[in-house]
């Protein structure tokens, strides 16, 4: 069966981009020092809320292990006398939770395993390193050949993936790169076709694919096998960073901020666009577009990690388009995607925010035209276009591209059904989450407006001609009613006085207009 209802026994649930929010409620002294009270939540669900108490010393260790990002973190200073003064610890808690703001609004911070670890130590306590030395010295057991030369820390932003430099033991000078990764939560492919697949990816041949040298895969992880390239990835190129050094140096504060030659841009753009189309048209799913998953080969980008949606592993964007419904398919994942990516080409670094409301000059408006397909309010509120409209686009529309490898990916047709439900799977879960952002969105909104001061006032105008117009008609009403008492029983009555203006209502006061 390609589908399996019950998550595998290896997969982890988890899915580590869901953003955490964390705020600092409460301080409470103790004897020689003060402990700050933190609420963390995993994306919009209250239940999904736990507290964790942190001193200032832990803040301090955690802002020291992140200067390898380079960053000036506003981590407020330390105070060795009048520590414990009211006022004092008032003001760091204030200072505490703009720290972690700052450090949760920075997309690589917010995802790095130092943060996570420090605000969710339940689900981030194990070594991860540890357990991929663990399943990589069982590996080597059956395959010999092979020898780990030193791990690579940190080269990545996932977690639950870790890389270490191999060689031949009778080659010893060719370096390679053995990556290991747990399975995720969108592993929708049964044990057999997961295994089958994964096998499958060294028959890849694209001259815009990076070439796997060898794969497998247990119940619970993968490993694959590549040839070590010294220039490193689109991103290292676009930061000019050092493929081994760890993710956090080399792309959270490059030293000088250039985008790409026009060319580079236009010839780059157009060979992720053509193996994207191949993926497509081979009903392969991706969604794991970005420059730090496009290897540089000379003047030739070719793409890595096609494992990754087999592995179930969530896309390094998905904090973006989870918030708009209309990027809800794979192929979409991948177009809004390469927006990010053309647009680091551009500018040398990543859009502040997402949409983008507009665009700094760029080396042609034919770069701005496809900038605005992918990442403006409207495209993202619209949906995207697709890989074959954005070839035909000027900017890419008179790119030559001159190969002689010919692309060559056979995928059984049995196995290419297992693609297609996991594909449907992985959509249906991205959907279900978009639709939960939405209507948490919608009653956010609905909430603030209605709690507004500009709210509360237009109500209370609206009760008091409510109340009026009440008046109004009760004094109308009763000279009325008077006048056919009188006339029909031919017999004076006594007088009364008009009703009362009626008070105005509560349930009009906060009923929701």
């Amino acid at each position: 069966m390609a589908f399996m209802e019950k998550p595998p026994a290896g997969k982890v649930l988890l899915d580590d981009t869901v953003p955490l929010t964390a705020a600092v409620e409460a301080s409470q002294s103790l004897q020689s020092h003060t402990e700050y009270i933190i609420r963390v939540q995993r994306g919009i669900s209250t239940e999904n809320s736990w507290q964790i108490v942190r001193r200032y010393s832990d803040f301090d260790l955690l802002n020291s292990s992140l200067q390898i990002a380079g960053l000036n973190l506003p981590l407020p200073p330390k105070k060795l006398i009048g520590n414990m003064d009211r006022e004092f610890i008032a003001e760091r808690q204030r200072g505490l939770q703009n720290y972690l703001n700052v450090i949760m609004a920075n997309h690589v911070l917010s995802n790095c395993e130092l943060l996570k670890k420090f605000l969710d130590p339940n689900n981030y306590s194990a070594n991860y390193t540890e357990i991929a030395l663990q399943q990589v010295s069982m590996f080597f057991r059956s395959e010999p050949k092979w020898e780990v030369v030193e791990p690579l820390k940190d080269i990545g932003w996932r977690i639950r993936k870790k890389y270490f430099l191999m060689k031949i033991k009778n080659q010893p000078k060719e370096r390679l790169v053995l990556s290991w990764a747990d399975l995720g939560p969108d592993k929708y492919l049964s044990d057999k076709d997961f295994q089958c697949v994964i096998k499958l990816l060294p028959s890849c041949v694209h001259p815009y694919i990076y070439r796997v040298t060898f794969a497998t895969a247990s119940e619970s992880s993968a490993l694959l096998i590549r040839t070590f390239n010294e220039k490193g990835t689109l991103k290292d190129l676009i930061y000019k960073a050092k493929p081994k050094d760890p993710f956090l140096k080399k792309y959270c504060n490059p030293k000088k901020i250039q985008g790409l030659e026009l060319q580079q841009i236009k010839t780059y753009g157009r060979q992720i666009l053509e193996v994207l189309k191949f993926l497509h048209d081979k009903g392969f799913p991706y969604g794991h577009l970005h420059a730090a998953n496009v290897m540089m080969d000379g003047n030739t980008c070719r793409l890595l990690d096609l494992e990754n949606s087999l592995l179930g592993l969530p896309s390094f964007y998905r904090p973006y388009f989870t918030q708009f419904r209309k990027i809800n398919t794979l192929e979409s994942v991948d177009v809004h995607c390469f927006g990010h990516l053309l647009y680091e080409m551009t500018y040398g670094r990543p859009p502040d925010s997402v949409p983008v409301d507009s665009f700094p000059p760029a080396p042609s408006m034919a770069v701005v035209a496809v900038l605005e397909s992918t990442l403006s309010c409207e495209a993202c509120k619209n949906g995207m276009p697709t890989v074959s409209r954005l070839l035909q686009m000027p900017l890419f529309s008179d790119v030559l591209l001159t190969t002689s490898e010919k692309p060559q990916f056979k995928i059984p047709t049995k196995l290419k059904e297992a693609l297609r439900v996991a594909k449907e799977c992985i959509e249906k879960r991205l959907v279900e989450e978009q639709k939960q952002i939405h209507q948490h969105r919608r009653l956010t909104r609905a909430q603030s407006h209605h709690g507004s001061e500009e709210e509360r006032k237009r109500r209370k105008i609206l009760a008091r001609k409510k109340s009026k117009r009440s008046a109004v008609e009760n004094s109308e009403e009763q000279p009325a009613k008077l006048s056919s008492n009188n006339s029909g029983s031919g017999a004076s009555s006594p007088l009364t006085s008009p009703s009362s203006p009626t008070p105005p209502s509560t349930a009009v006061e906060h009923a929701p207009l």
